[in-house]
């Protein structure tokens, strides 16, 4: 009789941790993830310390959210890209750069974002 396969939560499991892994690779290894993970310990900081309210929370938490997601994102197909060309390739090049372009984005995006937030906090 054939032996039975991993159950399903097993491989959800493995599957998590696998993204887990790569998630602690981006905040931890690559030099954006580190400089976007200060930005959001320092905005989540004076979130806090301005007393801001929680649905302002739930805003900055959400744009804090999509920069780092971005952000892995741009990682991952840095890293397939470079792996699988490692030469200079125009397309590549455009790819990258459009992977790039949305990080600025959403950062952007967060920091007009932090705005609506932070200016009326700080003028109470």
């Amino acid at each position: 009789m054939p032996r039975p396969g991993p159950s399903f939560w097993t491989l959800r499991r493995a599957r998590f941790a696998d993204a887990g892994r790569g998630a602690l690779h981006v905040l931890t290894r690559e030099v954006h993830g580190r400089l976007h993970l200060l930005a959001a310990t320092v905005v989540f900081t004076a979130a806090a310390l301005l007393g801001v309210p929680p649905a302002h929370w739930a805003l900055l938490i959400v744009a804090v959210g999509a920069v780092l997601t971005a952000e892995a994102i741009n990682s991952a197909l840095e890293q397939l890209a470079d792996a699988l060309h490692p030469g200079h390739h125009p397309g590549i090049g455009r790819a990258k750069d459009m992977a790039a372009g949305a990080v600025l984005l959403a950062a952007i995006t967060a920091c007009v974002l932090g705005g609506f937030v932070f200016v009326p906090a700080l003028l109470r």
